[in-house]
């Protein structure tokens, strides 16, 4: 998504073009859409939706998270033909609710999702208008970051955050969606503390296997015996936890890290997880891609072994 700076993975993924695949024949998709752990990607879709939906096809996955903040007729049309064409799932419709957005420590409690009261309205507004988007295109979920929450329910901002996702998630409930809130800026305790208190009923959680190791946020793992039950949407990324107290925690390749996914995709098996597993891998250029290609595999045969 062109506003979201952390996602640099998002125009690449978009941009990357045929040359960045294997050539021939597209492989099939590894499961067959509607079918539990199938696999997808996380893309941006505003510059050229179609490309963006072929790109998805290429790969030989059946899913993927659109991301855009531009709701215009000519990204649904565009996105709308693309997905129609290739056969391609939308999952989730994935938005920032505009700038600014970036995703530090010193600077994201200040600026990304209703946490910050500057920009919460704007952000309301925007997260109404992408679940509209989302409903004409006939997708089921708007999935975003919202923020560095409180941790401190008495936290005289923690109010005004529960407000603005009441208020959020009425409207998507409205369009017969649910919200997927992006795990990994604050603890799960108190993921499930705002959730149960905006009390709507369509509030669930994308667990980024990744970002609460970057946030140093918790294990990922451990996570799902507090929020697992609420586990909607998934981001299959890894990481390292943070040793320097300025900086996130190092994303790398799936099964780098310690998000310990052969532990994870069994426990969340055992929970009853039916969604998709949407790769993310936040570099640029080649390796990306390679990236992506050698996780997809890494993947696959873990859901394989489940049976």
């Amino acid at each position: 998504m062109e506003n979201l700076s952390r996602r640099r993975f998002l125009q690449v993924s978009a941009a990357a073009g045929t040359a960045a695949l294997s050539g021939g024949t597209p492989a099939a998709p590894a499961m067959e859409p509607g079918k539990p752990f199938r696999l997808g990607i996380i893309l941006g879709v505003a510059k050229d939706p179609e490309a963006a939906m072929e790109r998805v096809h290429e790969l030989g996955v059946p899913t993927c998270q659109a991301g855009t903040d531009d709701f215009s007729d000519r990204v649904f049309n565009s996105l709308k033909g693309g997905a129609e064409k290739y056969g391609i799932e939308i999952t989730a419709i994935n938005t920032s609710g505009g700038p600014p957005n970036r995703y530090t420590f010193y600077e994201g409690p200040e600026t990304i999702g209703v946490v910050p009261v500057k920009y919460r309205q704007q952000r309301i507004d925007n997260y109404k208008r992408a679940s509209d988007f989302a409903k004409r295109l006939g997708v089921p979920a708007l999935h975003s970051h919202f923020g560095f929450i409180p941790e401190n329910p008495n936290d005289p901002n923690y109010d005004g955050v529960v407000a603005a996702l009441r208020d959020v998630a009425t409207h998507v409930k409205g369009n017969g969606q649910i919200v997927l809130m992006e795990t990994g800026q604050e603890t799960p305790i108190t993921m499930l503390r705002a959730i149960t208190d905006s009390a709507v009923g369509n509030l669930f959680v994308n667990l980024d296997c990744a970002n609460l190791i970057l946030y140093d946020k918790g294990n990922p793992l451990d996570a799902l015996d507090v929020i697992g039950h609420l586990v909607r949407g998934t981001h299959a990324k890894d990481g390292l936890f943070p040793t320097n107290p300025r900086n996130l925690g190092e994303e790398v390749p799936i099964g780098k890290g310690k998000a310990n996914f052969p532990a994870l995709i069994p426990r969340l098996n055992e929970l009853g997880y039916t969604g998709p597993l949407t790769i993310e891998r936040e570099i640029s250029g080649p390796q990306q891609m390679a990236d992506i290609k050698m996780e997809k595999v890494y993947l696959e045969n873990l859901v394989a072994k489940l049976g």
